[in-house]
This record gives structure tokens, C-alpha cells and sequence, in this order.
């Protein structure tokens, strides 16, 4: 520093300009990164992703096992269904059998005893179905429905709705919402 006040004044403000352009210029600059930086940001990206896909895994397992779940279910409901649909000719001639029998008044003993024979296995054999969710459908009275209904024939008629099941032919089954076999029915239609 000199010894003259003007020329020393002059120095400082020289020497402050300067640090004030090199401050100016280190705010400019960006700063040094640190290479773990680039890293560690990496990093997260793969951990994010990974995240990503676990959850997927787990919501994708979750769906799998709720599938399998619905279709053991069902598998155990239908299961029976071909059985079951041949047993339904036994139902059928059970149900004949005994329809021959109305009048039983005059039957001697034993006869009496065959016809309750034939009424209890009949009973047997409705029950099983019921264990096993076979229900038998009741069509007089209700609107023909084409999944669980076949029409045999047209009966003309004023007492009921067209589209009406009349009379049954022959007994139709479900095993729970599925039809298992058709009820053979005789449907109403407008008399004119």
C-alpha cells in the first residue's frame, strides 16, 4: 500500500472489485459434484424401480390366487355333474314309478311296502342331490327361460301370460346356477 491516501483508496477499491468479480464468477461456476452423488441418484432409481416391480409381483400373485381360489370352487360345485346327470334317469323312473301307483287303497301288504320302498329311495336319492347342490326346477307357473327350460309344445290358453311354463313333461335340474338338464315343458301362448 502506498503512503497517499487517494492512491490507497484507489488500491481497496481495485482489490474489493476484484474479489467482487471473483465472487460474481464462483456463483456462476456450479459447484464441483461429488462423483457418489451420480451414485447414489442411480441407486434410487433402481431401488424405485425395483419397488415398482415387487408391487406389481405382489398384486399380479394376489389376482393369481384369487383365480384359483374361484375355480377350486367351482371345480368342487361341478364336479359331480356328469354323475349327476346320469342319475337323473333314476330320479325320472322313481318318479314314474310311483305316479303309476295313485290309488292305493285295496293294496295288499307287501305291495304297500314296495310302493314306501320306492317312495324312500326316491326321498334318498333327492336328498344326495341336495347335499350336493343339485336342485330340481320348478317350472308350472314361472316364465319359460331358454336356459333352463325346453319347449315340447304351445298350449293356447287366456288363464295365463304368454311366455308361461303350463305343464312339465319332463323335471329339469341345476347344479347351483348351471342347468345340469332342461325341463321338458309345455308353454302358453295367446288363444285366438
Amino acid at each position: 500500500m502506498s503512503d497517499n491516501p487517494a492512491q490507497a483508496n484507489a488500491e481497496l477499491e481495485a482489490a474489493a472489485d476484484e474479489l467482487l468479480a471473483k465472487a460474481e464468477a464462483d456463483t456462476l461456476l456450479e459447484p464441483e459434484l461429488d462423483p457418489r452423488d451420480a451414485d447414489i441418484a442411480a441407486l434410487k432409481e433402481e431401488v424405485a424401480a425395483g419397488k415398482d416391480r415387487l408391487l406389481r409381483f405382489a398384486a399380479e400373485a394376489e389376482n393369481t390366487k384369487k383365480r384359483l381360489e374361484r375355480e377350486k370352487a367351482e371345480a368342487t360345485l361341478y364336479a359331480a355333474s356328469n354323475f349327476a346327470r346320469d342319475l337323473l334317469s333314476v330320479a325320472d323312473t322313481l318318479s314314474r314309478a310311483l305316479a303309476t301307483f295313485d290309488d292305493r287303497e285295496g293294496l295288499d301288504d307287501k305291495t304297500q311296502k314296495f310302493i314306501d320302498g320306492i317312495e324312500i329311495t326316491e326321498r334318498e336319492l333327492l336328498s344326495v342331490f341336495q347335499r350336493h347342490n343339485i336342485r330340481r326346477l320348478d317350472t308350472i307357473g314361472a316364465k319359460f327361460d331358454p336356459n333352463f327350460h325346453q319347449a315340447m309344445f304351445e298350449v293356447p290358453t287366456s288363464e295365463k301370460p304368454p311366455g308361461t311354463v303350463m305343464q312339465e313333461v319332463q323335471a329339469g335340474y341345476a347344479v347351483g346356477e348351471r342347468c345340469l338338464r332342461p325341463a321338458l315343458v309345455g308353454v302358453a301362448k295367446a288363444a285366438g
